[in-house]
């Protein structure tokens, strides 16, 4: 019988152990307008209202649907520890909170966190026991001034241009982990395919005498091979799963084949005392010249821009069913993959594009580092911007569908001859990125400022809606002078000269179409708003959107591309598909226009 617990499913499908309680459903809820919840006593009474996590109270299926600002919101809620726990210690998880959350369990500060796109947790041993009733209460901070990293979020009342409903608080699935008291941490698992091998690195809470680290790497035929490595010497036993000639297949697009991994903690005794299941693909990415290449092939990546939102549950997605759907609308309109914008996207997302064989460029919803009229230092990106993009790559780190990082999207400032903060934080955001993970291409910025001469790819968003003139805008890439991004200021540079990168146009179309708004004749941007000017009928549409696409199709030094964008957003309604997902375009006719072999393929 299907669950009636809105998301029920696991919400971290790469380390799944066996115990586990999803806590989504009815809480108790009260807004905090000018966050003076802490001294009127929030903390310890019964709160107001009640509110359906883990939808955000902005949104429609919260059931609270309350747009205006809250400086802080609170959430309540009694949960018993199943006593069958007996033995392990009961961690308490969040998977995203919206932006600073305090959690007390009954009446103990259990944890705080910064950041809203990231998880975090708390062990309640000495808190809350198995068999016993553990006080949730949460307080999320999430103010509209001052630099914080919210993505694509207003910071006025009114959505506006691509700017969409805020988020406050509690927005991904909170639950109970079942965890012995000395466990295994979350594995680094790294693909080797010129080894034919995968590369384990599992953490351990505490290395004790005679104790092993044991993985089994299997498929649909059964176990492949085990390893074990003593688990009293280092923090991190280090493991190789080396697959056999006979047994090896590759991740890719139209393969996107899953090996299934068990990881095991086993004491002196030979008994197993923790366990988890994950997953992994065999899947590189390597760059040789302007070319990047999967699995040492050159795949043309056909990407959309994808920002995760819908009309009823915001940056929530509904369902399960939903984040499939989205995938599986995409590849029907011939992208193979996405830039997932301005928001770190849940995991389960990211293990429906493991399998369905989805390629993904992991990004960080920077935006909101822009801090009033600071005239040309106007990006102030702080420390945290570092501190929740590497909590980000820590948790996808594993996922094959994943095949480059972006921390930063449209950052724009002048060159100075001083290092400014923005350029402080955008090369502690690509060198940090760089140490957490040297299996993947970097991105500093993804169009606009470019402030770190090494970064690995190069890209521009170019919105040119005339086919001709966005031809000759991007034939500089043929002359080692590809288009760049200027922030409307030709008269001094915004980015570090190119390098001779790989290159691709992240962000292009954006065709302004909405056939029941045709009357507007783009007069009233607040209804309805994209790039350039709308189109007057759904023939020129195509006719644009192939002029377009064939220009990147056609440059062989071009590895890839990203069309802005999948659905409508509010009231940006430049989407292949409406807000809704239902059609308003011939997803067929635009297909063919994407699949036909790019140059770059050839």
């Amino acid at each position: 019988m299907p669950s009636t617990q809105p998301r029920p499913e696991h919400p971290r499908p790469q380390f799944v152990r066996p115990h586990w309680l999803n806590l989504n459903g009815e809480w108790q809820f009260e807004a905090d307008k000018s966050d003076s919840g802490l001294e009127r006593g929030l903390a310890e009474r019964e709160l107001e209202r009640r509110i359906t996590v883990p939808f955000a109270p902005e949104s429609e299926l919260s059931g609270i649907e309350d747009v205006d600002y809250s400086e802080a919101v609170w959430y309540r809620t009694t949960v018993t520890i199943p006593s069958d726990w007996t033995g392990n210690d009961a961690v308490l998880h969040f998977q995203a909170v919206d932006h600073d959350a305090t959690v007390w369990v009954n009446g103990v500060e259990v944890v705080r966190h910064r950041g809203g796109f990231t998880p975090f947790s708390a062990n309640l041993a000495g808190v809350a026991a198995p068999g016993e009733e553990a006080l949730i209460v949460v307080r999320a901070r999430d103010t509209k001034n001052g630099s914080q990293a919210r993505g694509k979020q207003s910071t006025i009342y009114f959505n506006r241009d691509c700017h969409y409903t805020r988020t406050t608080g509690i927005w991904q699935t909170v639950w109970l982990e079942a965890v012995p008291s000395v466990h295994l941490g979350r594995p680094r698992i790294t693909p080797d395919v010129a080894g034919s091998v995968f590369h384990l690195s599992v953490p351990v809470s505490a290395n004790k005498p005679g104790w092993t680290v044991r993985a089994v790497l299997s498929d649909s035929n059964g176990e492949i091979v085990t390893a074990e490595v003593r688990a009293d010497l280092d923090l991190a036993p280090r493991l190789q799963l080396a697959v056999p000639a006979d047994r090896v297949r590759l991740w890719d697009t139209t393969d996107p084949h899953l090996y299934d991994v068990r990881l095991e903690l086993v004491n002196a005794d030979g008994a197993v005392v923790d366990q988890a299941a994950s997953y992994a693909g065999l899947r590189s990415v390597s760059i040789n010249g302007q070319a990047v290449l999967i699995n040492g092939k050159h795949v043309f990546q056909r990407l959309v821009l994808d920002q995760g939102y819908w009309p009823e549950s915001l940056m929530t997605a509904p369902s399960e069913e939903a984040l499939v759907a989205d995938i599986e609308l995409s590849l029907a309109a011939g992208f193979n993959g996405a830039r997932l914008h301005q928001k770190v996207f849940e995991e389960r997302f990211l293990y429906h594009a493991d399998r369905m064989g989805y390629l993904v460029w992991g990004e960080f919803g920077d935006w909101g580092a822009g801090v009033g009229d600071t005239g040309d230092n106007n990006q102030l990106p702080t420390a945290t911007f570092v501190t929740q993009w590497l909590e980000a790559v820590e948790r996808d780190y594993n996922h094959p569908s994943i095949v480059g990082w972006c921390p930063l999207n449209e950052t724009h400032q002048l060159l100075h001859d001083r290092i400014t903060q923005l350029d402080d934080v955008t090369r502690a955001m690509f060198l940090a990125t760089k140490a957490a993970d040297t299996s993947r291409p970097v991105l500093d910025a993804s169009g606009y400022s470019h402030r770190v001469p090494e970064t690995d790819i190069w890209d521009s968003h170019n919105y040119e809606q005339d086919p001709v003139e966005f031809g000759k805008q991007m034939a500089g890439l043929a002359d080692g002078a590809p288009y760049g991004n200027t922030g409307g200021r030709e008269d001094r540079p915004i980015s570090q000269p190119y390098n001779g990168q790989p290159y691709f146009c992240s962000e292009f179309g954006g065709i302004w179409w909405n056939p029941e708004a045709v009357q507007l004749a783009g007069t009233d941007r607040a209804e309805s708003w994209g790039y350039g000017q709308r189109v007057k009928d759904e023939a020129e549409f195509y006719d644009r959107f192939t002029g377009l696409v064939d220009v990147l199709l056609d440059d062989p030094r071009m590895f890839g591309y990203c069309y802005t964008q999948l659905t409508d957003v509010f009231q940006e309604e430049n989407g292949i598909y409406r807000f809704d997902r239902s059609s308003k375009l011939d997803v067929d006719r635009i297909r063919k226009v994407q699949i036909r072999a790019a140059a770059f393929e050839g």
